[in-house]
């Protein structure tokens, strides 16, 4: 038991070493001061960016504003990211853990991992550019490939998407080669009315353009237009009108247009029996 006994007093003697303590207490301030610190850098790296945010937003163009804030909000993410490793790194430092060994050993590891894993990395990249070049954002809706919906999620590594059926579809962002943006522009809502041949043209153009000329919709932009025939057959004619609508509204606002010129044709219908 004699050997205990040299292991108590030698414990006992390092726990009432003074000088011990008072280094395990400077190092716990440091560490303190050290996460404070970079908590501190990160709220003022946040306010920073919002501040510069905000003054460009005012001298931008509306379709521009959302690039602006995704690029910031990845500014923010790279930055709280690099703050956290570096307090880590510090931290580390205060418990006399040799960092050489370290980093180089994360190094060797990082580059095997990027070997075995190129297909993560093409995403990451292809992730990277999508939300720089504000190629679509949450809410938009796109079409890649033969998926077409509402963009839910856009991360670094996948796309998820939602069609109008509700099925959600999740991309890997490497496999996004193509990409069409419904809700970006202004688009066109196209009409065609097929009326019988025999019927007057200057007559039925002066009608239909006096139908659509009381259309009222949200989404339409402009008044509609008659642009006039599109096409004939042996007993019918087709006319076409078309209207400008906001993003992504065109099959609403089709649906509106041959409602209300559906509606309108029987109106003057009724009204020409009554006379």
């Amino acid at each position: 038991m004699g050997w205990l006994t040299t292991v108590y007093d030698t414990i006992a003697a390092e726990l009432s070493d003074e000088a011990l303590w008072r280094n395990v207490t400077w190092s716990a301030i440091r560490i303190l001061f050290i996460l404070l610190a970079g908590r501190i850098l990160i709220l003022v790296l946040n306010r920073f960016i919002d501040h510069l945010v905000s003054n460009k937003e005012l001298r931008r163009l509306s379709h521009q504003t959302r690039r602006i804030r995704t690029i910031a909000k990845l500014l923010k993410n790279v930055g709280s990211y690099t703050i956290h490793f570096v307090s880590v790194l510090l931290i580390l430092s205060e418990f006399n853990i040799n960092l050489g060994p370290l980093l180089a050993g994360a190094g060797v590891i990082g580059l095997a991992i990027g070997f075995g894993a190129q297909s993560l990395v093409k995403d990451v990249i292809a992730g990277f550019f999508i939300v720089v070049e504000d190629q679509f954002a949450v809410g938009d809706v796109i079409q890649t490939g033969t998926m077409k919906g509402t963009v839910e999620l856009v991360g670094m590594r996948s796309t998820r998407i939602q069609s109008w059926t509700g099925e959600v579809h999740i991309i890997p962002n490497g496999m996004i080669n193509q990409v069409t943006n419904y809700s970006i522009h202004n688009t066109l809502a196209v009409v065609d009315i097929s009326v019988p041949l025999q019927a007057n043209t200057e007559e039925t153009l002066a009608m239909m353009n006096d139908i659509v000329m009381k259309i009222e919709d949200s989404n339409i932009i402009k008044p509609p237009q008659v642009l006039g025939i599109q096409s004939m057959t042996a007993s019918e004619m087709s006319i076409r009108v078309i209207a400008e609508c906001k993003p992504n509204t065109h099959g609403s606002v089709s649906r509106v247009l041959n409602r209300e010129i559906k509606l309108g044709i029987d109106q003057r219908r009724s009204d020409s029996q009554r006379l």
